[in-house]
């Protein structure tokens, strides 16, 4: 049985030949379309141009006027061992963004680079974004190898060239390949005109790399789509994208930590019966115990704990930056990880690099159109992650500016810097929890509504500030977070305890939410009902359930200045 499909990537600078080694590739491997190459050839011979396989990639004739590759097209072809699936990705800098909705779904990359002109600007380029998209095997491809007569001195000089440069960003190539794409040298078999060259061919130097875990043999990930309810039956639906989930497996849902059991896969006809379920289906899934769900958890194996997903208000990223608004400091964006939807604010830029000419500022205060950055984010609730080479679909976000995705990027790192938190930072020894019950608000004279963002830290047992700018709290009262399963505990002005949201909880005193609006919850069975129609909500409902539940004016009035 041959192995599964190798997802590979080709970047490059324009010209050094990216679209010739695949067009060559798929032409020497027969796995172009019935009449292809003949086609081809007959419109370079129409259009007055000397035939080139690149053209045997471009779909568009439009393209083939202009010479270069501005869509990220998908193209297989196969060997004895396995098959390949080509991400060609353009190398032309007005379309560097879609070159990184390509790679995004690589495993190894093959770096191109023309042996006459060595490292040019798209080079380094490419090869920054392919350390931002956390892609470990990097293969170089010294290409038009004619052109410099195949000289062993001349491929030695350009590896070192290529070399010194990956050395900056702390890159170490998988290896080093010389070719002569145009003319199929070293491509499928070694090269006379390389004897010198005493490593793979190409195709032997694929079928040699070993592939990545497939989906289904890495950790469960389940990110929660939509929860339901059909009469007595409870159903959390969601796609699997990695690992696989059964009957009877122990799973723990973050970011609240709660563990619970399956108990049977949701089916509408008895033929679609399921005891188990991989990487890639959509599930309906029941569990033995009920409480509190929704959409953007992520559910998981309990025997996974080892690889278990990070969970943390504070997040950095690397970002490429699409927004024609810069991102800017203490701007709020919506940022999302597969199911999950928070607001985010930029705490910090880290560093910016121009996509232009590779200059790296560290102090820069705005990240701007085609920039790539190190962003710091600071999220409303906690987010759920992995490193991108770990989870591809838990370790890579887009930022929605408004109505647009503004930018993208992944995460390979933890932020091990010192932050100033906004808001009230809870913390229990154990975990942090970021509560804005203290930001007063003021109604300024254009109609809009300024907040004014609170910062102070609180252990268990230290005093609270009842009553400020805006706001004015009794002395007692409960924190209710659901989306983490908890709710913190104020007692006589002090910050007291942690508790689960199914603790046995004081329901007479006061109730608030996150963001201090009272939560009218009185006993057990409000929670319930609370936690049910929450956990429904949608657009049509959200003005009925704030009006039934949430009163923001119970602790709270807006100031009106400069009127």
């Amino acid at each position: 049985m041959k192995e599964p499909a190798l997802h590979i990537v080709m970047v490059g600078h324009v010209d050094h030949g990216k679209s010739t080694v695949i067009g060559r590739l798929l032409y020497d491997t027969k796995a172009l379309p019935e009449g292809t190459f003949d086609k081809v050839k007959r419109i370079a011979k129409e259009t007055g141009k000397p035939f080139e396989y690149a053209y045997l990639l471009d779909a568009f004739e439009e393209e083939q006027k202009q010479g270069i590759t501005i869509d990220t097209t998908q193209l297989q072809f196969k060997t004895d061992k396995r098959e390949y699936v080509i991400i060609d990705a353009p190398g032309h800098q007005e379309f560097l963004k879609n070159m990184i909705s390509g790679a995004s779904n690589a495993e190894v990359a093959f770096l191109i680079v023309d042996a006459a002109r060595g490292v040019e600007e798209q080079t380094k380029r490419h090869a920054y974004i392919l350390k931002l998209l956390g892609i470990k095997k990097i293969y170089i491809l010294i290409n038009k190898m004619d052109l410099v007569d195949y000289q062993q001195a001349k491929f030695e000089a350009v590896k070192q060239q290529v070399a010194d440069f990956l050395n900056t960003l702390h890159v170490k190539p998988s290896g080093y390949l010389p070719i002569s794409a145009y003319y199929g040298e070293n491509l499928l078999k070694a090269s006379d005109k390389l004897a010198w060259f005493h490593g793979k061919s190409f195709i032997e130097t694929l079928d040699s790399i070993e592939a990545a875990d497939q989906p289904v043999d890495k950790p469960l990930r389940l990110p929660i789509q939509d929860v339901f309810k059909f009469d007595d039956r409870r159903i959390i639906a969601g796609r699997i994208e990695a690992g696989t989930l059964k009957i009877g497996d122990q799973i723990t849902i973050y970011p609240s930590g709660r563990q619970t059991e399956v108990t049977a896969f949701a089916n509408w006809v008895p033929k679609d019966a399921k005891t188990k379920a991989a990487a890639g289906q959509s599930v309906g899934v029941m569990v033995k115990d009920e409480f509190f769900n929704q959409r953007g958890e992520i559910i998981t194996k309990t025997e996974d704990q080892t690889a278990a997903p990070a969970v943390t208000n504070i997040l950095q990223t690397n970002l490429f930056w699409m927004g024609q608004a810069p991102l800017v400091p203490g701007k709020v964006y919506k940022l999302k990880i597969a199911t999950q939807q928070v607001n985010a604010k930029v705490l910090k830029i880290l560093k910016v690099t121009d996509a232009g000419t590779l200059a790296a500022k560290e102090d820069a205060s705005q990240v701007n159109l085609n920039d790539v950055a190190e962003v710091v984010f600071q999220t409303e609730q906690p987010l759920v992650y992995d490193f991108f080479d770990q989870q591809h679909v838990t370790g890579r976000f887009v930022v929605v500016d408004g109505y647009d995705v503004a930018g993208g990027g992944t995460i390979t790192e933890n932020y091990q810097g010192e932050v100033a938190l906004k808001g009230g930072d809870f913390t229990d020894n154990l975990n942090h929890y970021q509560i804005n019950i203290f930001d007063s608000y003021s109604l300024t004279g254009g109609g809009r509504i300024e907040t004014d963002e609170y910062q102070g830290k609180f252990a268990l047992n230290e005093k609270i500030p009842l009553a400020g700018k805006g706001y004015h709290y009794p002395s007692s009262f409960n924190i209710i977070l659901p989306r983490q399963d908890r709710v913190l505990l104020v007692q006589d002005g002090r910050f007291r305890d942690v508790v689960a949201l199914d603790d046995d909880l004081d329901w007479q005193i006061p109730t608030i939410n996150n963001i201090g609006a009272k939560v009218n919850i009185n006993q057990p069975e409000d929670l319930q009902e609370f936690l049910n129609e929450q956990e429904t909500l949608n657009d049509k409902t959200k003005a009925a359930f704030y009006q039934k539940w949430l009163d923001f004016n119970a602790y709270h009035q807006v100031l009106i200045e400069n009127i």
